[in-house]
C-alpha cells in the first residue's frame, strides 16, 4: 500500500505482562493518536496464545472508538466503509525478550563491538565470551551450558587477520552444545560476524550442530565498525526462531503487515529517528520493573545499554545493594533509619505490582529511582565509547582536543534532549517530580530539554518509523512526548551561596529576573513554546558557550517550566542530617515537586 493511502494504523506492543494497542488516524492533514486499549498478555497457561491478549486489547479499542476492527477474530484490512485498518504492526518483549551471548577475540574490542550490535538490536546480553577473558576452556563451556541463550553472535578478528583465536571460540561453543530456552527441537542460531578468512573453518566446526548464518564482519578493520548487517540478522532470527517458539506468534506474524520487532529495538529506532530528523543529540531511558534501558545518539552514533539488575519492582533490592543505603537515603527528605528503609524496599520486591500508598512511600520510591537511573547512566557512559584499539593520528593543533580511543562519546554539554519513560517517570503524580528525577540522576550540563513519554508509545512508533516516518514523527511530538521544559545547569567551581549567573526571562511579556547562586535550584514557570532570555554567567562559569560567555536567545518552556540548577555537577549534600533534610525540602519547594504553588 502506498504511504499516502495509509489513513488508519493499528499498532500493538506485547509486553511481558500487558499488551497495549493504539489506533493512529489521519485527521485534518496530520497523523494523531486517537484511542488506546490494553489487556493482559497471554503467552502462559491457561491461554498459551499471544494473539488472545492482542484480540482483547483490540476489542477494548473497538469499544472506545466505536469502530469495527475485527471480523471473526480477523483484522479487517484495508479500511472498507469506515471499518477496519490500513496497516497492522506490532512489537514484542513477551517471554522475557531476546537473550543472547556474544563473543569476540579481544573483549574490549571485537567483544564490545558484538555487544553494541546485540544491544542495538534489542537483546539482553547475558555474557561476553573472549579469548582474553581469563576463564579456562572448561569454565567457558560450563557458562554457555548454564545460560542457555536464544542465540549467539560470534565475532573476532579483522578481515584477513589471524584465524586461530576465533576458531577456538567456535570450538568452545560446539563443545558446550547449548540447548535453547524455548523449543528443544531446533538448532541454536549462531551468527558469525568475524574475520572473513575464517568462514570455511567456522562452517566446518559449527555447520552441522547449529543453525549457522554468515554476515559481514562487525569489525572489518580496527578503525571501522559495521554493525548493521548483524543487527538486521538478529532481528530476523529473533522472529524466525525465538518468537516462533512462543505460543501464537506464528499467527501474530501472519497478521502483521511489517516484521515484528523486539520492544527495546523499536524504542531505539524511534530515538535514532528523532535524532536524525531534528539533527540533535538525544538520551532516552526506559526504567521498568526488572531492567533499565538507556539509549543515546551523539554525532549520529547510536548506543543502547541494558542494566538488567536495576529496576523498580523485581530488581528494586539490587538498586539498594548497588547504590548503597547511604546513597538512597540522602535523597529521602525525612528521618528514617536504614533497617526501616530496607524493609520498605523489600516489601516492594515481595509485592512488585503495588504502587506507593503514602507520600512517604512515594518519596522513597523516587529516591530509589534517582539511584537506578544514575547507575544505569554511568554504565551507559562506560559502554558508549569511541573505538578501542584504533591508532589515532594527531597533529600539533589537535593534540589537546582529540578524543582518546576508548573515551565515552556521551558529551553532556552537547546533549539537546533527555526523554524519560517507564512507570515511575510517566506516571509520577506531578510532572515536576519526573523532571527532577531526570535532572538529579542524569545531571545535564548547559541547556538541555527534558521530556517524558506519556503512555509508553515509543515501541509502536519505532516500528512505524521504519516505513512511515512522517506518521511516527507527528504522533511522537503531538501525542507521545510531553515536554516538561528545559534545564539550565552552569558548570564551574564556586563557593556555596556565591553568584553563578544573572538571568532575565520574558515569559508572555512578563519579565522574570534574578541571580542564581551556588547550591540553589530555581523554577521559572514557562509554558510550552520558546521564551526570550538573557543569561550572564560569572567569568569562570560556563553554560555551554565557553567560560564567562553570555547567552541571548530563546529557551523552551513546558508543562513544568525552566529549571535553573546551581547545585554543581556532583551535587553536594550538607553533612548534618537535619540540615541535609532542610536542604532537600528547599529544593522541593523551589521546584514545586510535592508542594502546591
Amino acid at each position: 500500500m502506498d504511504k499516502k493511502d495509509i489513513k488508519v494504523i493499528l499498532a500493538t506492543d506485547c509486553g511481558s505482562t500487558t499488551t497495549k494497542a493504539v489506533l493512529i488516524e489521519y485527521i485534518e492533514d496530520e497523523y494523531r493518536l486517537t484511542y488506546r486499549g490494553e489487556a493482559p498478555t497471554t503467552v502462559e497457561a491457561p491461554f498459551e496464545d499471544v494473539t488472545r491478549g492482542v484480540l482483547n486489547a483490540i476489542i477494548e479499542l473497538e469499544e472506545l472508538s466505536k469502530r469495527q476492527i475485527l471480523d471473526k477474530e480477523k483484522i479487517i484490512s484495508p479500511v472498507i466503509d469506515n471499518k477496519g485498518v490500513d496497516v497492522y504492526i506490532s512489537t514484542s518483549s513477551a517471554g522475557g525478550g531476546l537473550q543472547m551471548m556474544v563473543s569476540g577475540v579481544v573483549k574490549s574490542m571485537t567483544g564490545e563491538s558484538a555487544q553494541r550490535a546485540a544491544l542495538g538490536a534489542g537483546a539482553i546480553v547475558m555474557d561476553i565470551l573472549a579469548s582474553n577473558d581469563k576463564r579456562l576452556y572448561h569454565e567457558k563451556v560450563k557458562r554457555i551450558r548454564e545460560l542457555r541463550p536464544d542465540m549467539v553472535l560470534l565475532s573476532g578478528g579483522i578481515d584477513g587477520g589471524t584465524v586461530s583465536h576465533v576458531v577456538e571460540l567456535a570450538e568452545i561453543i560446539k563443545t558446550a552444545n547449548p540447548k535453547p530456552r524455548l523449543g528443544m527441537d531446533y538448532k541454536l542460531p549462531i551468527i558469525y560476524a568475524g574475520n572473513n578468512k575464517a568462514q570455511d573453518e567456522i562452517k566446518e566446526t559449527l555447520g552441522d550442530s547449529t543453525d549457522l548464518i554468515m554476515v559481514p564482519n562487525i569489525r572489518p578493520t580496527l578503525e571501522k565498525e559495521n554493525l548493521k548487517p548483524s543487527r538486521d540478522k538478529i532481528h530476523d532470527l529473533f522472529m524466525e526462531h525465538v518468537m516462533a517458539q512462543a505460543p501464537g506468534y506464528n499467527k501474530l506474524m501472519d497478521w502483521a503487515d511489517h516484521p515484528i520487532m523486539p520492544t527495546p529495538g523499536a524504542v531505539g529506532e524511534m530515538i535514532k529517528k528523532i535524532s536524525a530528523v531534528e539533527n540533535i543529540s538525544v538520551v532516552g531511558v526506559d526504567i521498568g520493573g526488572a531492567t533499565t534501558d538507556v539509549f543515546s545518539v551523539f554525532d549520529e552514533e547510536f548506543n543502547r545499554t541494558v542494566s538488567a539488575n536495576l529496576g523498580m519492582s523485581y530488581s528494586i533490592c539490587n538498586v539498594l545493594s548497588e547504590a548503597g543505603v547511604s546513597n538512597v537515603s540522602k535523597w529521602v527528605p525525612f528521618e528514617i533509619d536504614s533497617s526501616n528503609l530496607t524493609n520498605r524496599i523489600a516489601n516492594k520486591m515481595i509485592r512488585p505490582t503495588t504502587i506507593p500508598q503514602t507520600l512517604e512511600d512515594l518519596k522513597i520510591e523516587q529516591a530509589l529511582a534517582r539511584e537506578a537511573l544514575r547507575l544505569s547512566f554511568i554504565q551507559h557512559k562506560e559502554f558508549a565509547v569511541s573505538l578501542k584499539g584504533v591508532q589515532q593520528e594527531r597533529t600539533i593543533s589537535d593534540t589537546f582536543d582529540q578524543k582518546i580511543s576508548g573515551e565515552t562519546i556521551v558529551d553532556m554539554l552537547k546533549l539537546d534532549l533527555i526523554v524519560g519513560s517507564g512507570g515511575v517517570l510517566s506516571h509520577a503524580p506531578r510532572r515536576s517530580q519526573a523532571m527532577r528525577m531526570l535532572i538529579d540522576s542524569f545531571l545535564p550540563e548547559g541547556i538541555t530539554e527534558i521530556a517524558v513519554d506519556s503512555i509508553f508509545m515509543m515501541p509502536q512508533l519505532g516500528v512505524l518509523s521504519t516505513f512511515h516516518e512522517q506518521a511516527a514523527i507527528e504522533v511522537f511530538h503531538k501525542d507521545c512526548l510531553i515536554k516538561l521544559g528545559t534545564c539550565l545547569a552552569p558548570i564551574g567551581q564556586s563557593t556555596l551561596n556565591k553568584p553563578l549567573l544573572k538571568y532575565s526571562f520574558d515569559i508572555n511579556d512578563e519579565i522574570h529576573e534574578g541571580c542564581l547562586k551556588s547550591g540553589d535550584i530555581i523554577l521559572i514557570k514557562a509554558d510550552l513554546g520558546s521564551h526570550k532570555c538573557t543569561i550572564n554567567p560569572e567569568r569562570n562559569i560556563d553554560i555551554g558557550f565557553g567560560k564567562g560567555q553570555n547567552f541571548e536567545g530563546t529557551i523552551n518552556g513546558g508543562e513544568v517550566g525552566i529549571i535553573l540548577d546551581g547545585r554543581g555537577r556532583e551535587i553536594q549534600f550538607l553533612d548534618d542530617n537535619s540540615t541535609r533534610i532542610e536542604q532537600i525540602l528547599t529544593w522541593s519547594q523551589n521546584t514545586l515537586e510535592y508542594d502546591k504553588e
